[in-house]
């Protein structure tokens, strides 16, 4: 072997080791060479904080744990039982358009929550703020009350404490069992208790 020969070998071993040096200074030691780094380039609020995110919403409430719904996101409100992310979205929305719940009853005007559901989720929950007070109608006089027979599910909804899923409940009564004869026939559907009856006695009528 010549000189030059020689020299380019050394050259090339050289240019070998320098690689090997550089690649090791680059990555960690004991790493797959050219792995990629993808987490070590984003922000900590990326694929991680998204892990950790998703895993706090599968965690189950813990004993005496109540969600406040005047307050919650709707991450927060998912985690309650029978309730997704688009119902806590939903409640949410509700929550912003129309002032918070304060209450059970207030919750109850969101669609898709109902007696059942509420009777599941009421353990958990908690309401920190008051409600708005109601629009009220434009005379509480029995002339100018609702009809419990002739009133649509949205004219219902407007009484105090009656929520979409309520209103529902008075129309799907009249449509299954004929016209009301009295007001507290409202006490046989299911959610409609003394207080709530009471309360509506003077905003309804039967004719």
């Amino acid at each position: 072997m010549s000189s030059a020969e020689r020299r380019a070998l050394l050259l090339l071993l050289s240019l070998g080791l320098a690689g090997q040096g550089v690649r090791w200074l680059a990555t960690r030691p004991g790493r797959p060479p050219g792995e990629v780094q993808l987490l070590a380039t984003l922000p900590p609020s990326s694929p991680a904080a998204h892990r950790d995110s998703i895993l706090a919403l599968e965690r189950p409430l813990a004993s005496g744990e109540r969600i406040d719904v005047d307050r919650a996101t709707p991450n927060e409100l998912a985690r309650l039982p029978r309730v997704g992310l688009a119902l806590a979205k939903a409640i949410v929305a509700d929550r912003e358009a129309r002032g918070p719940f304060g209450g059970a009853q207030g919750l109850d005007r969101v669609p898709g929550i109902g007696a059942g559901l509420l009777a599941v989720i009421g353990p958990h929950l908690a309401f920190s703020r008051t409600p708005r007070p109601p629009v009220a109608l434009p005379d509480s006089s029995r002339a100018a009350a609702l009809d419990l027979n002739l009133a649509t599910g949205a004219e219902l909804e407007r009484l105090p404490g009656i929520g979409a899923s309520r209103a529902q409940a008075i129309v799907a009564y009249r449509e299954r069992h004929g016209s009301f004869s009295r007001v507290a026939d409202l006490g046989r559907i299911p959610g409609f208790g003394p207080a709530a009856v009471a309360r509506l006695s003077g905003l309804v009528r039967v004719q």
